[in-house]
């Protein structure tokens, strides 16, 4: 999966990229359709310790899903945010499957009524 991380209002050492990289693509074992990942990471202005902010949007197959956590480190929030796109994903996932039963049941059903 191509991944594109971007740094607002700092500069992202190569330690936390990959730390990110190695977090979302183990979303990968979860759904393998993924396309890409867009990764914003920011800096917010504010006195609060919890000023990191880490945003993930992932392109799947006719969908997008988005998540953003705001903690005290970007590992941290990185980690609460890829949980996040793993239940989505899960549920993704269970539509899927619920539209695809649905719709061989569909197909299935005329061809009873034949009978």
């Amino acid at each position: 999966m191509k991944i594109t991380v971007q740094s607002i209002h700092f500069t992202a050492d190569q330690k936390l990229l990959d730390f990110i990289q190695r977090k979302v693509d183990k979303l990968e074992t979860f759904y393998d359709h993924i396309i890409s990942g867009e990764v914003y990471l920011k800096l917010e202005n504010v006195k609060d310790e919890a000023n990191k902010i880490t945003e993930i949007k992932l392109t799947l197959p006719g969908n997008q899903i988005f998540a953003k956590e705001k903690c005290k480190t970007f590992e941290e929030a990185t980690d609460l945010v890829v949980e996040g796109l793993r239940q989505q994903i899960e549920k993704h996932k269970t539509k899927k499957a619920i539209a695809a039963e649905a719709a061989k049941k569909a197909v299935l059903l005329p061809a009873e009524d034949d009978f």
